[in-house]
């Protein structure tokens, strides 16, 4: 059985293979990141959430497989290319602040998407994810898109990013020249996908993708929906933020936005070397400052050979 996601004025759909492990050696659906480097893209912030930006290549130290390893290379990146997902959650659970919400992601698209440059694309998820608009530079397209959403139905979040991150943001070469970034804003109340939780988180990590979340949920009570969106988002290397007034979504988008753009790279080559297509875990952390917090991906997936 496989996940038909219909694309805006296609006549095909699109198709997501059947969950499975994608550890499988003949899962078609595999994307695999060259393990000879290992690349990370990262942001550093004091306890303030303030970005520091003045720090150099011998601040950092990456650890794996219990040994240090030998960074590279190293640049820190202000505008880098990006290539960023919006997932917008249209189901019946939103519908109360759904309105402001569109405006707060047209905003963000506004401020974010530089022609040229950039590209961005909109999926929105109720019962199944649906591409509203392809990777594009055109703001004009993408506010459309916001504005066309209407809300109804159930929840498929993790087929979304299921979607998002193999079908497309994976499939955007090269892989190593762009910032890939996907923004959810939902509950996180996930209860009609196909894909489980880890199934989505681990395809986002293949496809090297930062996650970010911006809760819907303004109860002031931690959901198992927070939950979810908090462990997406720590664990590819994003935030997940909780506005508690609509008035406050414009900030979260704007946090993004800043961290978007407030970026270090670091490569290096594994040592030892190991091929077998299973999760690497990283630690990269800057030495001597535990007062400062960096915001990187937990590992990455190496192919199997």
């Amino acid at each position: 059985m496989v996940l038909a996601v219909w694309a805006a004025g296609q006549q095909d759909p699109v198709q997501l293979p059947k969950p499975a492990s994608a550890q499988e050696a003949d899962d078609p659906s595999r994307i695999l990141v060259e393990v000879t480097r290992v690349n990370l893209l990262f942001t550093v912030t004091d306890k303030k959430g303030r970005f520091v930006t003045n720090l150099t290549k011998p601040d950092f130290e990456v650890i794996e497989n219990r040994r240090e390893q030998t960074i590279q290379d190293f640049s820190a990146e202000s505008d880098l290319p990006l290539r960023l997902a919006v997932l917008v959650d249209t189901s019946n659970s939103i519908r109360e602040r759904f309105k402001f919400e569109q405006e707060a992601a047209i905003e963000f698209l506004r401020n974010v998407v530089h022609a040229k440059q950039d590209k961005a694309m909109v999926v929105k998820f109720d019962s199944d994810p649906e591409l509203e608009t392809d990777l594009i530079d055109n703001f004009a397209l993408l506010e459309k898109s916001v504005r066309d959403l209407r809300p109804g139905g159930g929840t498929a979040m993790y087929d979304a990013i299921y979607y998002a991150c193999r079908d497309k943001l994976a499939q955007d070469q090269p892989k190593y020249k762009f910032r890939r970034a996907l923004v959810v804003l939902s509950d996180g109340d996930d209860n009609q996908s196909r894909y489980t939780r880890d199934q989505a988180l681990e395809m986002a990590q293949r496809a090297d993708v930062v996650i970010y979340a911006i809760s819907t949920n303004i109860t002031r009570d931690e959901t198992e929906g927070d939950k979810v969106l908090k462990y997406l988002t720590s664990e590819t290397g994003g935030q997940a933020f909780f506005p508690f007034k609509v008035e406050d979504l414009v900030q979260s988008f704007e946090n993004i936005y800043h961290e978007l753009r407030h970026q270090y790279i670091i490569s290096y080559r594994p040592e030892p070397l190991i091929t077998d297509g299973l999760f690497h875990p990283i630690d990269l952390h800057v030495r001597g400052r535990k007062e400062l917090i960096v915001h990187a991906r937990k590992g990455y997936y190496a192919p199997k050979m």
